[in-house]
């Protein structure tokens, strides 16, 4: 009788395993219940979304390119230029005119490249992971987790010319081109030039005095240095002072200075008080200044 038992308990195990695999069949069918769809949405398509964007703003770091016929100006401003009225885009920051369309700077100023700032940082252990171009905050509703991204972009010719602007989306890609096109629109020239005593060169390759940056509680100092010193600053204002055609530089920081976004926008705020300073004309011979763009800088001398 043992002996039947014993053999007739394996034919019932197999018989469960097959009723338990078609159970398993007809749910794996059916889709998943989520208590916050949003919420699932955000935490497998967050990541990838903000990996293919960064991808896409490597590929973007070279010039870009602009469809001039496809340009249609709203603007009294856009027309002249489209009409060729106005052919430099110094007479439109000379005269104080706000730029309100991006397509002006594109058309005005070639060889224009574009950056992201490092403002953000990935979800990891202990305090978070790399740095990433988008800072992501959350809105708690009875739904699930709302994000949004903000990022900071930057456009420069690397000859002068030098523009911030901030963007916030709910997603990233919109966030990205919306600080793009507010970066256009704050596009500003700056003055370069030589204004270390170690350094007795003509060529405009740094900052002809000091200048001092603040937004809240950050202070940026941006001093004179000769060549070969290259751009002794925070990273994220090497990238600003770069694309603004800056090649050496010294800095000096006071305050909250692990606050990216006000480190940023003080380092802005000190190249804005390089054009705005006013200078004697004998000094912009002794310091190498240049306006804007090198030709530019040269026709001022003159």
């Amino acid at each position: 009788m043992k002996q039947k038992q014993e053999e007739q308990q394996p034919e019932q195990k197999t018989a469960e395993e097959e009723t338990m695999k078609d159970i398993i069949k007809d749910v794996a069918i059916e889709e998943p219940i989520v208590a916050h769809p949003e919420t699932a949405e955000i935490e497998a398509l967050t990541e990838e979304a903000v990996k293919k964007v960064e991808e896409a703003v490597e590929k973007g770091k070279t010039k870009t390119e602009f469809d001039a016929s496809a340009w249609k100006p709203k603007t009294d401003l856009g027309k002249k230029v489209k009409n060729g009225e106005i052919t430099a885009i110094d007479e439109i920051l000379n005269s104080g005119i706000r730029i309100m369309e991006p397509e002006i700077v594109d058309f005005l100023l070639k060889n224009l490249e574009t950056d992201l700032l490092m403002i953000g940082q990935a979800k990891g252990k202990f305090g978070g992971g790399q740095r990433r171009v988008f800072r992501q905050t959350q809105k708690k509703t009875k739904e699930g987790n709302k994000p949004k991204f903000s990022t900071f972009a930057i456009v420069g010719n690397k000859d002068g010319f030098i523009g911030l602007g901030y963007g916030k989306a709910k997603e990233t890609v919109p966030a990205r081109e919306k600080a793009i096109r507010e970066a256009k629109l704050n596009i500003i020239k700056i003055k370069r030039g030589n204004g270390s005593w170690q350094d007795k060169s003509k060529e405009a390759h740094s900052i002809p005095f000091a200048v001092t940056g603040k937004c809240g509680s950050v202070i940026l100092k941006l001093m004179p240095a000769p060549k070969g010193t290259g751009l002794c600053v925070e990273k994220e204002c090497q990238k600003v002072l770069k694309l603004a055609g800056i090649k050496n530089i010294w800095a000096k920081s006071l305050g909250h200075r692990s606050t990216k976004m006000n480190m940023i926008l003080a380092c802005f705020d000190a190249l804005r008080k390089l054009s705005t300073t006013k200078i004697s004309p004998v000094d912009y011979e002794s310091l190498a200044i240049a306006e804007g763009s090198v030709q530019n800088g040269a026709e001022a001398e003159q």
